[in-house]
């Protein structure tokens, strides 16, 4: 397996990137591959500070950077040998099993779409997270930002999208799925929202459990798939944030409330496209770089990109 890591993407690149690339190594195997790609002078500065052999990577690089305020299109298109266009290239031209970044989001998206495209029949890719509940089991949210506003048909599609990533990544058979909405009564919500309960109602290829509200987030009650468009998810997953930061400014102590904090994961897939792609958060340091690199291992691990081809 390998993995590209884009090392200088992120507020705290590429120190903080290449500190989670050696923490890492203790998790990864003999067959699995980090290839650092970026300054290689500044990759192999930090490595002699972190006492750490060079040769345990495979160092790309690039001359180039994408920073976090740069236009996504823009930038992709005209800075070809930036850490993120080479990572897109090689994951391309199948020298990589994996890329990853906390990089500009814009132009790791516009990267997804121009290089490895979209899987034909996926109407629009998702990010895709975890959501974790309070009787230990880890649920799949999507989509949480990628596109605020959705058709019914492609709701209906992301249910399909997260029953995959559940089955195969967070190995969860015949995994319930339920559709975010201001109410559990079918008659209930949006026209768009009303128009997929019914898409998904008649869906075979779901196991649907109908609609269900915020109450039910984080609870014995929520489902194993949280449909919703991305205005409504990004909101979920910030106000997951937010309850770790009350909790742990007040010095509490809780292993419930310690799942939701985002560097336990690392990053979000992007699902619907031809290849592993994972976006982490651009405040990533060390310990959210490092769980980054270990989800794109699952993600490669449960061949989800071929999975979702062959389900579409």
């Amino acid at each position: 397996m390998r993995i590209g890591l884009d090392v200088m993407g992120g507020d705290f690149a590429p120190d903080a990137i290449i500190e989670g690339a050696v923490d890492s190594l203790r998790h990864l195997t003999d067959r699995e591959e980090l290839y650092l790609i970026g300054d290689e002078s500044s990759i192999k500065t930090k490595l002699n500070e972190l006492q750490t052999d060079p040769s345990r990577f495979h160092i790309v690089h690039t001359t180039q950077v994408i920073e976090m305020a740069d236009h996504p299109a823009k930038s992709f298109s005209q800075k070809q040998d930036s850490s993120i266009a080479v990572g897109y290239t090689m994951l391309n031209n199948g020298e990589l099993d994996g890329f990853c970044s906390a990089g500009n989001t814009g132009a790791m998206l516009v990267g997804a779409t121009y290089t490895v495209k979209l899987i034909p029949g996926v109407l629009r890719p998702a990010l895709a997270t975890i959501l974790p509940c309070i009787d230990n089991r880890d649920s799949v949210i999507l989509d949480v930002g990628l596109n605020p506003d959705c058709k019914p048909e492609v709701l209906l599609q992301y249910a399909i999208l997260g029953s995959i990533y559940a089955k195969y990544v967070l190995g969860t058979q015949n995994p319930t799925v339920g559709l975010i909405n201001l109410g559990e009564e079918e008659t209930k919500g949006t026209p768009a929202i009303k128009a997929a309960y019914e898409l998904m109602k008649e869906y075979p290829g779901i196991n649907f459990a109908g609609n269900i509200e915020g109450n039910h987030l984080f609870r014995e009650t929520m489902t194993d798939v949280i449909v919703c468009d991305g205005f409504v998810g990004n909101v979920i997953l910030k106000e997951g944030e937010a309850f770790h930061h009350i909790y742990k400014s007040r010095n509490l102590k809780d292993e419930y409330f310690d799942r939701l904090d985002f560097e336990n994961y690392g990053g979000t897939p992007i699902v619907g496209i031809n290849a592993n792609v994972v976006i982490g958060h651009g405040i990533s340091k060390r310990k959210a770089i490092m769980n980054m690199i270990l989800q794109t291992k699952a993600v490669v691990q449960a061949n989800l990109a071929q999975k979702i081809k062959e389900a579409i």
